[in-house]
């Protein structure tokens, strides 16, 4: 059993999906990943929205916007939609993703959830240990030829219909000094 950084809020309505030393780069994965965990108005993505956004990052219609990992980055008019300046399109990170979650969909299926109302509620990509290659150079030298791989674990969270406030009268707040007023006023009727 793997160890996920996180306990899911409520055990019984999540689905979790993990993925461990995935050969794609960690910066672009975890850029990517942080562009589907919360939409426009911060609150957690749906699933189903988050699936359209990467499928729509792998046809160069959005981009993911890059803010951590983001020197030597270009910029581009896509990124505007998330207030940034510079954007890529990580295909294969967004294909790595896009299939985790589809796995995690699977899951939720499995223990019976609303796939409809999925949303993304924790997502994390982590750096695993680098893969180790070699170039050939000039002179007969010899170069390291690292790789960045990561993990990746993410849980889906079945979102709970909202509920409204009942309406209830307007609750009087006072301090002690109103308080203490409103005691003199309504105790001595001053008979004389």
């Amino acid at each position: 059993m793997v160890k996920y950084s996180c306990e899911a809020s409520h055990p019984n309505k999540c689905a979790k999906a993990l993925g461990q030393d995935l050969r794609v780069h960690f910066k672009n994965t975890y850029e990517t990943a942080m562009a589907i965990k919360t939409d426009k108005r911060g609150n957690p993505m749906k699933l189903q929205a988050a699936k359209q956004y990467l499928e729509q990052v792998i046809e160069g219609k959005r981009c993911v916007p890059f803010r951590r990992y983001s020197n030597n980055i270009g910029r581009t008019a896509q990124a505007k939609e998330f207030k940034a300046t510079q954007g890529r399109w990580p295909v294969k990170s967004c294909k790595i993703l896009l299939g985790l979650l589809k796995n995690a969909e699977a899951n939720a299926e499995q223990k019976n959830l609303d796939t409809e109302n999925l949303v993304v509620e924790h997502i994390e990509v982590s750096r695993a240990p680098r893969g180790r290659r070699r170039t050939y150079r000039a002179h007969g030298r010899i170069n390291a030829y690292m790789s960045s791989p990561c993990h990746i674990q993410l849980i889906l969270r079945e979102d709970s219909k909202a509920v409204e406030k009942p309406k209830d009268k307007k609750i009087i707040r006072l301090s002690k000094k109103q308080l203490a007023r409103r005691r003199i006023r309504v105790g001595n009727d001053n008979k004389a």
